[in-house]
């Protein structure tokens, strides 16, 4: 494939059914904000990085483009359950692709709030054995989102919170939290109205509140706690801004990588250390990603989920519209 420059992005020419195509070329791909590709979709990202490239569709104008994995170095995977991927992570090793996982594992089994998802204590297992194959800081604990609902109270998130944290907290270095949005998404708040589900947007006090407690319990567990996307400032309580595509644990954790470091831009010689521990990373450019939320602290990656196609059917969901059936294998 010819690589060339198309404006800010880097674009190679690829072959499709004969015909010669543009597709993005990404260091970093995000895999998935937009379905669990490492619950149901593992074998299909294998089938497309050995094929070369994967067709994606715009979630909001409905443009398809063609995305390559000629110079991908970094993926970071997002699930729910990564237990049906644990084979296959032979083939990223084999190839020498960087990787590490955002697990998200709350504790919603009583209410039913993500059907699709295995119990609590089996995705636990996972988590664990998941964290001894990669190492704990390769495996991010998520409990995302943080829902108030007829049922649920700040104190009740705070006892699930205890029961997966003390579970957990040896296998992995870093907890990262959100609080449901629930009016700046309309898909959300129509699908937990569908589901009879009545949620209401944490007050500022409750946001405080839960910090307060969380930071209570981690003085036992000893994790970096971190918001995702939040604007909240909760860093009295030791929780920071996270950056869930983290161009500071990727210094950290492959800078053996020549490529992915170039890209990040990390100093030769770094001579400090960041909030979460990591070396310096020196800047030539802004990496942050102009595609998320203004709060989201995440450096540029490409996503290469598309939304209605997650068979957890998590009620809460922003990427689902409509029941998915479970069937997306294309190009």
């Amino acid at each position: 494939m010819r690589r060339i420059l198309f404006g800010k992005r880097d674009i190679v020419r690829i072959q499709v059914d004969g015909v010669e195509c543009d597709a993005q070329a990404p260091i970093i791909v995000s895999a998935s904000r937009s379905t669990d590709i490492p619950a149901f979709y593992s074998a299909w990202l294998v089938s497309r990085i050995k094929q070369g490239f994967v067709k994606w569709t715009n979630p909001f104008n409905g443009v398809p483009l063609y995305v390559s994995f000629e110079k991908a170095r970094l993926f970071v995977f997002w699930t729910k359950n990564p237990k049906p991927m644990l084979g296959t992570l032979a083939f990223f090793d084999d190839r020498g692709f960087n990787y590490y996982f955002q697990f998200t594992l709350n504790d919603y089994d009583v209410e039913r709030l993500e059907p699709g998802v295995p119990p609590v204590e089996s995705r636990i297992e996972t988590f664990i054995e998941l964290s001894r194959r990669l190492g704990k800081e390769r495996v991010i604990w998520r409990f995302d989102p943080l829902l108030l609902t007829e049922t649920i109270s700040v104190n009740d998130l705070l006892k699930k919170a205890e029961k997966v944290g003390n579970a957990l907290a040896p296998y992995t270095s870093r907890l990262v939290f959100s609080f449901g949005d629930i009016t700046a998404y309309a898909k959300v708040a129509k699908n937990l109205a569908n589901a009879g589900v009545q949620a209401r947007e944490f007050r500022a006090e409750e946001m405080r509140e839960f910090a307060q407690g969380i930071a209570a319990l981690n003085q036992h567990w000893g994790l970096k706690l971190g918001t995702c996307a939040e604007k909240v400032d909760l860093t009295s309580y030791g929780v920071e801004h996270n950056r869930c595509v983290d161009d500071r644990l990727v210094a950290r954790l492959f800078k053996q990588d020549k490529c992915l470091m170039e890209f990040l831009g990390v100093d030769a010689e770094p001579t400090q250390a960041d909030l979460f521990g990591a070396k310096t990373v020196k800047k030539r450019k802004s990496l942050k990603d102009a595609g998320q939320r203004e709060a989201c602290g995440c450096i540029v990656s490409k996503d290469i989920g598309e939304y209605n196609t997650c068979p957890h059917l998590c009620v809460y969901c922003y990427a689902k519209s409509r029941n998915a059936n479970g069937c997306w294998l294309r190009c």
